[in-house]
């Protein structure tokens, strides 16, 4: 029997702000654990993690246009509805995992 991590949603999901930090760890090849302070500045710095993690929730399971799109850590990062997460280089115009639609 699988367990389900303790950060998942009932549905499954990881937190839109864990998987901010899930996918800023796979593009720099470090583990997720290492993406914190002092090498990172907290999440909290750019947005409410709680806020942002609610606005997900209540939307979940309804037809919903939420995005958010923040700066973090040199990342432009583009949250949509469903934990997708899409972050590219600040400093590029090319998407570091899918385009970010403008």
């Amino acid at each position: 029997m699988s367990s389900r991590d303790e950060t998942s949603t009932p549905d499954g999901e990881v937190p839109p702000t864990q998987a901010i930090i899930e996918a800023i760890a796979a593009h720099e090849g470090v583990d997720v654990t290492e993406v914190e302070p002092p090498a990172y500045d907290p999440l909290f710095t750019v947005v409410n993690p709680e806020a942002l993690d609610e606005l997900f929730h209540t939307t979940a399971g309804t037809a919903s246009d939420v995005v958010v799109r923040l700066e973090y850590e040199g990342y432009d990062i583009v949250v949509r509805p469903g934990s997708d997460v899409d972050i590219r280089d600040s400093s590029s115009r090319d998407s570091v995992n899918s385009p970010i639609e403008e």
